[in-house]
């Protein structure tokens, strides 16, 4: 009798893991379905300084850098742009900035805008550690250059992909001491947010509802192991590197009307870093990448008083370390 049991148990397991690895093969391609974002494109900029700088993978990352023409500059800001975006767009989110006083340094992405393609390697709005090493990058080459290295203190603006890749690359670098994003998402988040949408399209409700959610998790895990080795590439696990902001300051900025990334996103995020120096702004009307044309002048102020915030008091402790 104690066989059969374990027999029955057995064959439920197997059963059970070939449901899961069904139903993954069929996830596999809505998850690596390209979700349509509108993106704005933006002319160069003649007044701006073009760069180039080397990555990962022995490739060239290009972009432009906005120097302060007369002041001194108050701290520089890396430009992290959205999916298909490109860093000519960094002055319709960090013009304010500009003007009161910060450089602002930005890059395209691999296989994005003016930089170099990755051969195999097509990029989806999921974040894979490719873009994390790119910020990276842009980090090291900003703290090498003699022009802007030294005391000045160093900040990060991501829209959308950009602002995980933001979030990721800093809690690597010690160094970076605000970022403020727009539309960030990680891929546990939004996949679970999808997959339930997606779901609901394709299974009757009444099938649906007593799945259990850790069921419909590890269905997802296995989709995603699936694309990565399909797509020669890993994604990054953002909440397992957002403990590491503490006490570091975090701007979310997210769109009431956004229906690509849900405002609880950017909440969920903030709960994954867990201190007080985590915020969400939630513009009500805007939709995905677009605060800054609902609020523009308020975008501005929230950006600067930010920043000032954030980089002012990492310049006072620095001062402080120097001293003792």
């Amino acid at each position: 009798m104690g066989l059969w049991i374990v027999g029955i148990l057995a064959g439920l397991v197997v059963f059970d893991l070939l449901v899961h690895l069904a139903f993954a093969l069929f996830a596999v391609r809505i998850f690596e379905r390209k979700i349509p974002f509108t993106v704005t494109g933006h002319p160069p900029v003649p007044e701006a300084e073009r760069i180039a700088f080397p990555t990962t993978g022995s490739l060239t990352l290009r972009g432009a850098l906005y120097r302060q023409p007369v002041r001194p500059s108050r701290g520089t800001i890396v430009f992290c742009p959205e999916l298909e975006g490109n860093h000519w767009s960094a002055l319709s989110y960090c013009r304010g900035l500009w003007e009161n006083g910060y450089d602002i340094l930005a890059f395209d992405f691999r296989n994005q805008g003016e930089s170099d393609h990755l051969p195999g390697y097509e990029p989806l709005h999921w974040l894979t550690d490719y873009e994390v090493g790119d910020v990276i990058s842009s980090i090291r080459y900003a703290r090498q250059r003699c022009d802007l290295e030294g005391d000045r203190p160093l900040g990060l603006v991501g829209i959308s992909r950009g602002g995980g890749a933001a979030l990721a690359a800093a809690a690597k670098c010690p160094d970076v001491r605000a970022v403020a994003c727009e539309g960030a998402f990680s891929t546990r988040t939004l996949r679970m947010h999808f997959a339930l949408r997606w779901a609901s399209l394709y299974i009757p409700e009444w099938v649906l509802k007593p799945v259990p959610m850790w069921h419909i998790r590890l269905t997802l895990n296995v989709a995603q192991w699936l694309s990565q080795k399909r797509r020669r590439c890993r994604y990054t696990k953002l909440e397992r590197l957002l403990p590491r902001w503490r006490p570091r300051r975090v701007l979310m900025i997210a769109g009431g009307r956004d229906t690509y990334v849900h405002p609880d996103i950017a909440k969920t995020l903030c709960r994954c870093i867990g201190h007080a120096g985590a915020a969400v702004w939630i513009v009500d009307d805007a939709k995905h990448n677009r605060a800054r044309q609902v609020v523009p002048e308020e975008y501005d102020n929230r950006l600067v008083e930010f920043f000032n915030q954030s980089l002012t008091t990492a310049r006072s402790e620095q001062a402080s370390r120097v001293s003792a």
